[in-house]
């Protein structure tokens, strides 16, 4: 995939400002709803965003470090590698998602959660949208940042901000479908 980089940065802040927005709405319920569950193996809502939050607890310290050690300068196109397009690729919400195993520690299932991880999954939106910005300043394509699984791969900063934003939406997807 090749893009305008300025075109892929407004989207990916776009897409942050929308689960933002959807954030603020699921805090409006009651807890007793957003802990609600289709069945014992599923999860409820909060629990989709303590899985969301605990990739953020990762990714956003080492997006933040590779910014700061930023390599190159900043470049007018994006040219997506072909295992961040892959892994970015395979996280985007489609009309029935496809179930996904997850690694056991960023599992919450059966959790006790209460609107604290909402208010965790917004501060961590609005520093998603601050390092968006920061990236402004160095090249997305020559900065990369380990992955969850490996510290030994390493994906393009540009792949690292979709599969994290296309990741938050997609289980954002799953709890508002839970929460309805």
């Amino acid at each position: 995939m090749k893009i305008q980089t300025e075109v892929l940065l407004v989207d990916l802040m776009n897409r942050t400002k929308q689960l933002i927005e959807e954030a603020e709405i699921l805090k409006g319920k009651k807890e007793e709803q957003l802990n609600c569950k289709p069945h014992a193996e599923s999860w409820s809502a909060l629990e989709c965003l303590e899985h969301l939050n605990l990739y953020g607890r990762f990714y956003l310290p080492e997006i933040d470090k590779c910014i700061r050690g930023g390599k190159g300068k900043h470049e007018p196109v994006f040219k997506s590698g072909w295992l961040g397009n892959y892994f970015a690729n395979s996280m985007l919400p489609k009309e029935k998602l496809n179930k996904m195993k997850t690694f056991k520690n960023m599992n919450p299932l059966n959790s006790q959660l209460d609107k604290r991880v909402i208010d965790e999954f917004l501060d961590q939106q609005k520093e998603l949208l601050r390092l968006l910005e920061e990236s402004r300043k160095i090249s997305l394509n020559k900065t990369r940042t380990a992955i969850s699984i490996s510290k030994l791969i390493k994906l393009k900063l540009g792949d690292t901000f979709r599969f994290v934003i296309y990741h938050n939406q997609r289980h954002m997807v799953q709890a508002r479908r839970i929460e309805n």
